[in-house]
């Protein structure tokens, strides 16, 4: 019973941990002159990511490896289907900075990679399919590049700086923040993870699908928060830009970095959940490209968010 309760401490203390994180961070960033807006596209892009980094690094680390797959899997599928049908539901999302539209395709790409590279048996015929350390290399090589485009188109996104934090704190106080936040996710981390397991093995149901489900959603609720808050401000190009942005970040910085910390096994039957992240990135790609206007409107949103319920029943079922 223990094991479950810091299994849901966990989350609380990962998501307060990514605020602290970001509060404290912030609050120096401006100590040092840093403008709002990049602290915006920067420190909490950053931020409501740190809980996926954290979990799959800890994850990687005790070779829990489907826990760290199904949770940067999950969690990019959730971005797009339940986070993004949701900020559409509030307020249609038309977008037209160039930046969240070529981020898009990227995203595309960033999906159908992972397709490639996880996918050895079916491309090499080996006898088992993996992320290897130079596959980890190659993501984050990638991850390079798309930080040198992003901070050279940032600054088109209007809004990014209505979600930096506006407290100012002392520099011993934001020094106490960034310890705090980074305890936190420390902990929050290690405790999901280990939840995870016992989870998994108690109830008879694989790792993937714990990854894939409660670990994805609970770890994606920074993204729901920031783009549910730029939905109801009616800024759609951060609320698309935060979902674009962190299956980006997810897949090039923390899959990289977890597949370097030790190679992620990949089973075939997770070829399926793969396959339903890269329909999700087509689908969004369709929904922005369709038309004249590039928006996803609200009876769109509902149609995301049906399917995101739909593939939910199914691994239930599945699993």
């Amino acid at each position: 019973m223990g094991i479950f309760i810091l299994f849901v401490l966990g989350f609380v203390f990962l998501i307060k941990g990514a605020d602290y994180l970001v509060e404290g961070s912030s609050s120096i960033a401006r100590r040092f002159k840093v403008s709002d807006l990049v602290i915006g596209l920067t420190v909490v892009a950053f931020g409501t990511s740190s809980p996926e980094l954290f979990v799959n690094t800890f994850a990687s680390a005790k070779g829990n490896t489907d826990i760290a797959a199904g949770n940067i899997v999950g969690s990019n599928i959730a971005n797009v289907f339940l986070i993004l049908g949701i900020a559409a539901v509030i307020f249609p999302l038309a977008v037209e900075k160039s930046v969240v539209i070529k981020g898009i395709p990227l995203s595309f790409l960033a999906a159908l990679l992972l397709w490639v590279l996880a996918n050895d048996v079916l491309i090499d015929k080996a006898p088992a399919s993996s992320l290897t350390r130079i596959d980890g290399f190659v993501f984050l090589f990638f991850f390079i590049v798309f930080l040198f485009y992003s901070f050279g188109a940032a600054k088109t996104i209007e809004g990014a700086q209505e979600h930096a934090p506006k407290k100012q704190h002392g520099l011993i106080v934001s020094i106490l923040l960034i310890i705090l936040g980074l305890g936190g996710l420390v902990l929050g981390g290690k405790w999901i993870v280990d939840g995870a397991v016992n989870f998994a093995s108690s109830f008879g149901i694989s790792q993937t699908l714990v990854g894939l489900t409660v670990v994805a959603v609970g770890t994606s609720l920074p993204e729901l928060a920031t783009s549910a808050v730029a939905a109801f401000r009616k800024n759609a190009e951060i609320a698309v830009g935060n979902i674009v942005g962190s299956n980006i970040f997810n897949i090039f910085f923390i899959l990289g970095v977890s597949s370097v910390i030790r190679p992620l096994q990949f089973q075939m039957k997770q070829n399926i959940d793969i396959t339903v992240m890269v329909f999700a990135n087509v689908i969004l790609f369709v929904s922005m490209f369709s038309g004249k206007k590039k928006l996803v409107d609200r009876w769109e949103g509902i149609v995301f968010i049906l399917i995101y319920i739909a593939y939910i029943v199914f691994l239930i079922i599945q699993g």
